[in-house]
C-alpha cells in the first residue's frame, strides 16, 4: 500500500464514521416528524419549511466549509460541525416554539451539516488517495451516508418507542459528540503547507472570486451543478416524507421508516459500484443513466398500487441510484477543474443539490396540505428526473484542464 493510499484509509475511517452519523441523524427527522407534528403541534407543511431552510443554509455554507478545508485541512472543520451538530440537535429537543425550532434546526443544524458535508470529506480523499484508486475510496466514503441512514432508521424508531421524542434528540447529540472526535484521524489528509497556502492565496486566479467566476464561466459546469439540483430535490422530498408517504397509501409509518433503511442499504452497494464506474468510464454517462432511473422510479409509483412489498421494491431501486451521483460529481468537478480547488468548487455544485432540497421540501408540504397525497410531487420528480438524465450528456469531463488565467 502507497503512503498516500495509507493516509487515505485514515482519512476514510474518520469521513465514514462523520458522515454516517450526520446523515444517520438528519435521516431521523423523517422518522420523528409525524411525533413531532403531534406533539409539539407543527404541522407538516410549518415542519417542511423549517428542514428547506436547513438545506438552503447548509448549500449557502457549503462552498465557505470546502473553502476551508480546501486551505487548513479538514479535520478542524469536521470537529467543529460535530459540535455544532450536537448543539443543534440539543436545541431542538426543547423547541416548542417556531423560533427555537428555526434557529436549531434551520440555522445551527445547517451550519453543522456543511462542515460534515461531503465536499469536505470527499475533497480531502481527493487530495489523498491515489489516482488509480480515488474512484472507489469515494465511494466508499459515500456509502458512510447511506451505512449511516440504514443504521439510524431503525434505531432512531426505537429511541422514539422507548425514550420519547426529547430524549431521542439527545442521545443523537451524545452521538455527534462522540463522532466528532474521530475528526483526529483526518489530520492524515495531504494538505498544503503555511508556505503553499500562502502562495495559492497570493496567486493570480486562485481567489474565491476568480475560481468562482471561471467555473461559472464553464458550461459543462453550470450543466452538472443544474442536474445536481434534481438529486438534492428527489432526496430531501424522499427523505423527508416517505413515512408519511407510507401512511397515506394506508400502511404503517414504519413501512416508510423501512423503506428508508432498505434505501440505505442498497446504497452502500450502489455508491461504492459508481465509485468504481466512475473509474472506469466517463462519468456523465453512469449520471444521467442514474437520474433516467429514477425518474422512472417516481413514475411507477403513480400506476401501481403501492403496497409494503412494492415500498420495499421501490426502495430498494432508489437506494441503489441514491447518493451514487455523488462519487461521480465530485470527479466529474476535479476532472473538470482539477483537484486544487474542488472543496470549494463541489461546495458550489452542492449548493444547487440544496436548493433542490429547499424547493423539494417546500413543494412536498404544501401539496401534501393542498391534495392530502404525493402524487403531484412524484409527477415533478419523474420529470425532474428525465430532464437531469438530458442535462449530464453535453457536459465534456473528458477534456485537457484549463490553466488557470494568470495577470502580470
Amino acid at each position: 500500500m502507497s503512503t498516500a493510499d495509507r493516509n487515505a484509509f485514515f482519512v476514510l475511517i474518520g469521513g465514514f464514521v462523520l458522515l454516517a452519523v450526520s446523515f444517520g441523524a438528519r435521516t431521523s427527522f423523517g422518522v420523528f416528524l409525524p411525533s413531532m407534528s403531534v406533539e409539539t403541534g407543527f404541522d407538516i407543511a410549518m415542519l417542511s419549511w423549517v428542514l428547506a431552510v436547513q438545506n438552503i443554509v447548509w448549500g449557502a455554507a457549503q462552498p465557505f466549509a470546502g473553502r476551508l478545508s480546501d486551505r487548513y485541512g479538514a479535520a478542524p472543520v469536521l470537529f467543529a460541525g460535530g459540535i455544532l451538530y450536537a448543539l443543534g440537535l440539543a436545541m431542538t429537543a426543547f423547541a416548542h416554539d417556531y423560533l427555537v425550532l428555526g434557529v436549531s434546526v434551520g440555522l445551527v443544524l445547517g451550519f453543522a451539516q456543511s462542515a460534515i458535508g461531503f465536499p469536505v470529506v470527499l475533497g480531502a480523499l481527493g487530495r489523498t488517495a491515489s489516482d488509480k484508486n480515488r474512484g472507489i475510496i469515494l465511494g466508499i466514503a459515500t456509502a458512510g451516508g447511506s451505512f449511516g441512514q440504514l443504521v439510524f432508521s431503525p434505531l432512531s424508531q426505537s429511541f422514539l418507542k422507548d425514550y420519547g421524542l426529547v430524549d431521542s434528540f439527545l442521545i443523537l447529540a451524545a452521538l455527534c459528540l462522540v463522532a466528532a472526535c474521530l475528526a483526529i484521524f483526518v489530520r492524515r489528509e495531504t494538505k498544503p503547507t503555511a508556505e503553499q497556502r500562502a502562495e495559492v492565496a497570493a496567486h493570480p486566479g486562485q481567489s474565491l472570486r476568480e475560481v468562482l467566476s471561471r467555473a461559472l464561466r464553464d458550461r459543462s459546469f453550470v450543466l452538472l451543478t443544474a442536474g445536481f439540483f434534481v438529486c438534492g430535490f428527489h432526496l430531501a422530498f424522499i427523505t423527508f416524507h416517505l413515512p408519511n408517504f407510507a401512511v397515506v397509501c394506508g400502511l404503517s409509518a414504519a413501512a416508510g421508516v423501512t423503506g428508508l433503511a432498505v434505501i440505505g442499504a442498497f446504497n452502500i452497494v450502489g455508491t461504492i459500484a459508481a465509485g468504481q464506474m466512475g473509474g472506469k468510464f466517463r462519468p456523465k454517462y453512469p449520471l444521467s443513466a442514474i437520474y433516467a432511473l429514477r425518474g422512472l422510479a417516481a413514475l411507477a409509483l403513480l400506476f401501481v398500487p403501492v403496497t409494503e412489498w412494492v415500498l420495499l421494491v421501490f426502495s430498494a431501486v432508489m437506494g441503489l441510484l441514491w447518493l451514487s451521483t455523488v462519487p461521480l460529481t465530485s470527479l466529474t468537478v476535479a476532472k473538470l477543474h482539477g483537484p486544487t480547488n474542488v472543496g470549494m468548487l463541489f461546495g458550489i455544485v452542492f449548493f444547487s443539490h440544496q436548493v433542490g432540497s429547499f424547493v423539494g421540501l417546500i413543494m412536498a408540504g404544501e401539496f401534501y396540505e393542498m391534495f392530502g397525497n404525493y402524487d403531484a410531487m412524484w409527477i415533478a420528480s419523474a420529470v425532474l428526473g428525465f430532464f437531469a438524465a438530458v442535462v449530464h450528456l453535453p457536459i465534456e469531463d473528458n477534456r485537457k484542464l484549463v490553466p488557470l488565467p494568470i495577470r502580470s
